[in-house]
């Protein structure tokens, strides 16, 4: 039973689980469009009487929804706004649109998001195609995760509770093909990608048997053949994923190491032997090459022609009776973490199995680099320099501009959100502590149009030092709305507090919130997500300045004044992953107000009170910070 002090739970803790859940399910491989062309590649690769046969079955199996599946097992030509889809689009839609092949064929049959998902799905290869540079592919990852989430409202938090997109790690560096695949498949062992694979594929081949017998109607026939085919699509889908380097490279390690690794080797690319002998480069989601789909539609060939051998050969006499029912199965890779028990053909799997990538080894002696993704709890240190115009000095009389310059030195504590969904993502969640020094203004206390040698002592405002607070959120709608939301959503609803704390890293709901790449670095319109607020005259002594009035008399005055920061455009290089540790450069352009209080007259004794007015200003900070990740 947990303690009364878990039930009140803060709100940034809880914001901060959702984003940590949400980096963890991050970790699909090809994209939609990538799943769709291997399949396609693989289909058009069939010999004829194969594929005559594959178009039979397809046939059969659209009885009852000829509106909703095509005419053909693939439609090569299929792009924007499809009104149906193909048997190509099911291994794109199983894994990372739905669960379980039940899932996911009633997902294909039933739902319209899934029609929004393919038509965002062919956008997005349009736009990789066009993309020539990396912030090009960047942009069109981030649009794409965008436009995905708002047509699969699950996207983000589908998965997330276990590997099953990856390889599991090799645990010695000699484990031959056939140990290798057992312990994949083994019960209880770490749900991974060939496990997957093994399972579904095998459900498939006794399905489509099953589909064979002369006894069933055309109606049940049909029946048995979706499902059949969503076994077999399901099970395309981590085979598919088998191929993708950062699923090569190793899934152990904390989250975000996880991810980083993932994302750096997925587009970096990652030298690598089969097992069978081949040795090849492979990449990863997004940065699929025609030699990457054509190695991947190898084994999905071969596994959709076993698929078709099943459904030649028919119920042997004799044979045993299918372990599982006549519909899709049901194990759901969401939510469970260990392979099921089930028995399995291995020389059959071998013969897909062999051409498959050997993974990188598990933590310790001879692993590959890790990377680690900016994500997670840090403390850091935060210098910045600032020059700023303002719109005059703190008297009803000074209107005349002038400008200021600052430093600051801060220390930070926060917690990491770069790449949640994509390298496109909203940086931080910080809170910063320090102190900052204000240079005097350029502008003076009397006016420009008299005849006088300008000093640092007349100037409107003096020289001054603060101590600083700066509060970065991400937010979804409106700034705070996350933090606001986090005790009630975070308790009577965590997914769809994950699912908030996602679109507010990834940009919020709010079109031009989004980070934009481009070949210099990545700019984003920040306004709202981030806010710095300084304090002036706080110290044993207040700040004083000169105030003149209308007579041309001039006041000592001292006072403390409150100045708001808010930043508008933020720019910084593209970053890189790195292991524990990352430091940065921006430059923000930003606006706000001083706001004077606590105002006493010091001079001359006759004058009781002077009123100030709030000073504008904007200006530029170039920001330098270190991040040590905990």
């Amino acid at each position: 039973m947990r303690s009364p002090a878990h039930r009140h739970l803060h709100p940034l803790r809880v914001l901060l689980a959702g984003v940590l859940f949400l980096a963890a399910l991050r970790g699909h491989a090809w994209v939609y469009p990538e799943h769709r062309s291997i399949a396609l590649l693989a289909i058009e690769e069939m010999g004829s009487e194969d594929r005559a046969l594959l178009e039979r079955l397809w046939t059969d199996a659209r009885l009852g929804h000829e509106g909703r599946l095509t005419p053909l097992v693939v439609d090569a030509a299929q792009g924007r706004n499809p009104m149906m889809l193909d048997f190509a689009a099911w291994p794109a839609i199983s894994g990372d649109h739905s669960c379980s092949p039940q899932d996911m064929l009633r997902v294909v049959l039933d739902s319209e998001w899934v029609l929004k998902v393919a038509d965002v799905a062919a956008r997005l290869q349009h736009n990789l195609d066009l993309a020539r540079r990396s912030d090009q592919t960047v942009n069109a990852i981030r649009d794409g995760d965008i436009r995905l989430q708002r047509a699969d409202i699950d996207y983000a938090t589908r998965a997330g509770a276990n590997n099953v997109h990856f390889l599991m790690a090799r645990q010695y560096p000699d484990v031959s093909p056939v140990d290798y695949f057992a312990q994949c498949l083994k019960e209880g062992a770490e749900l991974n990608a060939l496990g997957a694979y093994g399972r579904f594929h095998t459900m498939a081949l006794e399905k489509v048997v099953l589909a064979s017998d002369p006894a069933l109607s055309a109606t049940q026939r049909a029946v048995v053949l979706r499902a059949a085919l969503a076994d077999e699509a399901f099970a395309l889908h981590f085979i598919q994923d088998a191929f993708a380097a950062g699923h090569v490279a190793g899934s152990w390690g904390d989250t975000p190491s996880r991810m980083g690794t993932h994302e750096h080797y997925n587009e970096k690319g990652l030298e690598v032997m089969t097992w069978n002998g081949e040795q090849v480069v492979l990449t990863g989601d997004a940065h699929m090459r025609l030699e990457d789909a054509q190695r991947a539609a190898v084994a999905v060939r071969i596994s959709l022609e076993q698929f078709l051998g099943a459904a030649r050969s028919g119920p042997q006499a004799g044979a045993a009776a299918p372990q599982g029912s006549d519909g899709p199965d049901t194990l759901d890779v969401c939510a469970n973490t260990r392979m099921p028990a089930g028995g399995y053909d291995m020389a059959l799997l071998g013969r897909v199995l062999a051409h498959t990538p050997i993974p990188a080894l598990g933590e310790g002696v001879g692993s590959l680099p890790r990377f680690r993704a900016e994500i997670g709890p840090f403390i850091g240190a935060s210098t910045a320099v600032g020059l700023f115009g303002l719109d005059g000095g703190f008297g009803k009389l000074q209107t005349d501009g002038g400008g200021i310059g600052s430093i600051e030195a801060n220390l930070m504590f926060g917690f990491g959100m770069d790449g949640v969904l994509n390298k496109a993502g909203d940086g931080l969640v910080f809170v910063q502590f320090g102190v900052r020094q204000d240079s005097p203004s350029t502008g003076q206390i009397i006016p420009a149009t008299q005849n006088f040698q300008s000093n640092t002592l007349l100037s409107a405002i003096p020289g001054r030092w603060a101590y600083n607070l700066r509060v970065r959120l991400p937010f979804w709608l409106i700034p705070g709305d996350v933090i606001l939301a986090a005790p009630i959503l975070g308790l009577a609803s965590p997914k769809n507090m994950t699912r908030m704390a996602g679109t507010a890293g990834n940009g919020g709901v709010i079109p031009w919130q989004t980070g934009i790449s481009t070949p210099v670095g990545r700019f984003q319109f920040v306004l709202g997500r981030e806010v710095g607020v300084s304090f002036f005259g706080l110290g044993n002594t207040q700040d004083a300045l000169f105030i003149p009035d209308a007579l041309g008399d001039v006041s000592l005055v001292s006072y403390r004044s409150t100045k708001w920061d808010f930043p508008i455009i933020e720019y910084r290089p593209t970053r890189t992953f790195s292991q524990d540790q990352s430091a940065a450069v921006k430059a923000q352009f930003s606006f706000g107000v001083d706001t004077p209080s606590h105002v006493k007259v010091l001079a001359p004794d006759y004058v009781t009170s002077v009123d100030l007015r709030p000073v504008w200003y904007i200006g530029v900070r170039f920001v330098f910070n270190w991040r040590r990740y905990l």
